[in-house]
């Protein structure tokens, strides 16, 4: 199965249904960015514009494979963009995430000029010259990494093997299995489907959970792979942050994250 075939939506008006599929999870639980990435479909779907612009997600339960409900609120129906929100529940009526987005169209962004653009893809060697992330059982999530094409800086993937950098940055080229497209939807996951980059701190391995989640989306990526990078400056009061960057074949930035997290604990 496909990413857009595992976040694809159906329904009409205010109430929507997808599935959860399996493959798309960490430790069983669903990738936080998957879940918001259906999240973001189904807004898009129900206003009729085709590219999420912002999309902020609050945690509020493991997602776990199954059907879901999902619905959507309108706030404000404007000009070029529509904001609102939507609330995805399990099959039992459990609230999964909380999302709060608003929904354009990035179709003529390719044109805008670039004003100021303060930063550069990060440095990584060629796409071919890395071997693809296989399974690792120190973060647990062989299901999800089948599903993707990620291939990390040499400098940033020793935590794999006990050897964390030091340094919590995390480098890496991303693309879905069998080169599949990223659209404007897929970026939503794609900023939440690296390894934490607390991995390379002098912190315990453990489960990292997301509190809550803002990813902006620029542009739609050229066709290629994305070049990632993700840090974490601040690990305070139980809580951490990590920015991502996220760059396109071309060199164009085409989306920013930040999100709030807790400090793991040791795995059990």
């Amino acid at each position: 199965m496909s990413f857009r075939t595992d976040t694809a939506v159906t329904g009409e008006g205010n109430t929507w249904a997808a599935t959860i599929h399996d493959g798309w999870d960490i430790l069983g639980n669903a990738n936080g960015g998957y879940v918001a990435a259906i999240a973001a479909r189904a807004f898009c779907e129900a206003v009729g514009r085709p590219d999420p612009i912002s999309v902020t997600t609050h945690y509020l339960a493991p997602g776990r494979p199954g059907s879901v409900e999902l619905e959507v609120r309108i706030v404000k129906e404007g000009r070029r963009f529509t904001t609102g929100g939507v609330t995805m529940r399990s099959a039992d009526g459990t609230p999964v995430v909380e999302v709060l987005m608003n929904a354009g169209d990035l179709a003529a962004t390719t044109d805008e000029p670039d004003h100021l653009v303060d930063a550069a893809p990060p440095p990584l060697p060629p796409f071919e010259g890395l071997a693809p992330r296989g399974e690792h059982p120190v973060d647990g999530s062989p299901s999800l990494f089948r599903r993707l094409d990620v291939r990390i800086h040499p400098d940033d993937a020793g935590f794999g093997e006990g050897r964390p950098s030091g340094n919590a940055l995390v480098r890496s080229w991303f693309a879905l299995a069998d080169a599949e497209p990223i659209d404007a939807i897929g970026l939503v996951f794609a900023a939440d489907a690296m390894p934490p980059t607390v991995f390379n701190a002098a912190l315990p391995l453990g489960w990292v959970p997301t509190v809550e989640m803002t990813t902006q989306v620029r542009r739609r990526p050229a066709p290629g792979p994305l070049r990632c990078e993700f840090t974490t400056r601040f690990i305070t009061g139980g809580f951490l942050e990590e920015d991502g960057v996220l760059w396109d074949s071309g060199g164009a930035l085409v989306a920013q994250s930040r999100q709030l997290a807790l400090v793991p604990r040791p795995s059990t």
